[in-house]
């Protein structure tokens, strides 16, 4: 038995917008709270490391050339891996934004689950987004293994937003 995937784009509901624009929102000021300890920690280190050196009896502990140094390569690290990580992650998300689309793809159920533990029903799909979603009990008794079931989700992060 051979599905194709079918994949096509709708405009983003209001409600799913505001979703993505709070979580973009959430996630840039934890970008500045960890690049705001990176830099402090980008000058604390090589000041903790001086009273090391000065504990040992080094000779120019607090050498300035050193200090500089020291903080600038740390804060040249600390730029490169935040800047990075958002070029990865939270730029999808503004990208997700300023298109205003999701994508609604065409997924077919390959098997069925039931979680006791937590008790939620689940369908493992053959999407390449996403494995499984979590459904309802009653479409989990309504649908069966081989159905096809549409997801949405975002366009560029791929941020699951539900079935139907």
């Amino acid at each position: 038995m051979s599905f194709e995937l079918q994949r096509y784009y709708e405009p983003l509901e209001t409600s799913e917008l505001n979703f993505l624009e709070k979580k973009e929102s959430k996630e840039r000021s934890q970008y500045y709270k960890v690049y705001q300890l990176l830099m402090f920690l980008s000058f604390i280190i090589p000041f903790a490391g001086a009273w090391y050196r000065a504990a040992d009896n080094m000779p120019n502990a607090f050498s300035k050339s050193k200090f500089f140094f020291t903080a600038g390569i740390l804060l040249s690290i600390s730029t490169f891996a935040t800047y990075l990580t958002y070029r990865i992650n939270l730029r999808k998300v503004q990208l997700d934004i300023r298109d205003k689309t999701k994508t609604i793809e065409v997924s077919h159920i390959t098997r069925k689950l039931y979680v006791a533990a937590n008790d939620t029903w689940h369908f493992y799909i053959d999407s390449l987004v996403k494995m499984s979603i979590e459904v309802s009990s009653a479409d989990y008794d309504r649908m069966d293994e081989g159905d096809e079931v549409c997801i949405e989700y975002t366009t560029h992060a791929k941020e699951y937003l539900g079935y139907f």
